[in-house]
């Protein structure tokens, strides 16, 4: 192969890559798309059930698209709204969260905290996620953000508060028992306080976690919890056509990245949302775009 060759070779790729990649972060982080699934978790003669499952927003101030994105998702008509962390990436963030969640506010909610909730994201190597002996790996802390703001103007809407918490709200006029903890993550969950049978006068009984960690979800499921909600993961972020996600980040099977699936041994199902965001040193997404997720739960 002559040099002439070689170097037209290593141009084209070149430009290959670059196009991949101007791609990747400047249309496909931006295409925000909708998913839909039917999740057959009520009983026989129910009505079906609306949630919307929102996560991973790592909203800055300025992603103003984004944020009307998010808002517009209200004219779904949700019976329930499920937020399962990550909702920021500046101390500047809460406007824009609220920008995005305001005309959400009025239906009944839930939410939880991940850990880019309570400190901002740091650079970190990428490849810190798919090499060997990554969840050994400490977790760095960034600047502190202002999850308590967050936490009052959510719960002064009348959302539950579900870090390590339990309890009972009415949407769409079932009562629904909630149950979760706060980010396994960063080792802030603890399902022991909040453990037990789900309730039998229950019409549904849901678990939420940001991170999908199987310590958390093996309980939750063997309590009854039909359907458990959980962020985290980005669907992987960037993806490999027919192969996948190349990490989850947590202890969750690759295949189980993101969408709906049966949580192993046991009746509960999972859904894994791959969120709205990406982490703001990384801004990029491949063959995963971001999403929302809205869950018609519809008997069995």
């Amino acid at each position: 192969m002559g040099k002439r060759t070689v170097l037209r070779l290593a141009g084209g790729l070149t430009a290959a890559g670059a196009a991949t990649l101007g791609y990747a972060a400047l249309i496909e982080r931006n295409r925000f798309t909708l998913r839909r699934y039917d999740v057959p978790v009520l009983a026989t003669d129910a009505e079906p059930l609306r949630v919307l499952h929102l996560s991973d927003l790592h909203m800055m101030p300025d992603q103003r698209r984004k944020q009307a994105w998010v808002a517009s998702l209200a004219a779904t008509d949700p019976d329930l709204v499920v937020v399962t962390g990550d909702n920021m990436a500046d101390p500047r963030s809460v406007p824009g969260v609220l920008r995005a969640l305001q005309p959400l506010l009025d239906v009944p909610g839930a939410f939880v905290f991940g850990s880019n909730d309570y400190t901002g994201p740091v650079w970190a190597n990428p490849l810190r996620y798919v090499l060997p002996g990554r969840h050994e790996r400490r977790y760095v802390h960034g600047a502190e953000l202002p999850y308590e703001d967050l936490r009052d103007v959510l719960t002064g809407a009348g959302w539950a508060d579900l870090n390590n918490a339990r309890t009972s709200i009415k949407a769409g006029g079932r009562l629904i028992e909630l149950v979760g903890v706060d980010d396994p993550h960063i080792d802030r969950d603890d399902y022991e306080a909040v453990a037990g049978p789900a309730s039998t006068g229950a019409d549904l009984a849901i678990g939420v976690t940001h991170s999908p960690e199987s310590r958390v979800l093996d309980p939750m499921a063997a309590d009854g919890f039909a359907l458990l909600l959980a962020g985290h993961t980005h669907g992987g972020q960037v993806c490999v056509p027919f192969y996948g996600a190349l990490t989850t980040n947590c202890d969750l099977p690759r295949s189980m990245a993101r969408g709906l699936h049966r949580w192993p041994g046991s009746d509960a199902w999972l859904h894994v949302t791959a969120g709205l965001g990406t982490h703001p040193t990384a801004p990029v997404r491949f063959a995963c775009p971001p999403e929302a997720s809205l869950l018609t739960l519809i008997p069995r």
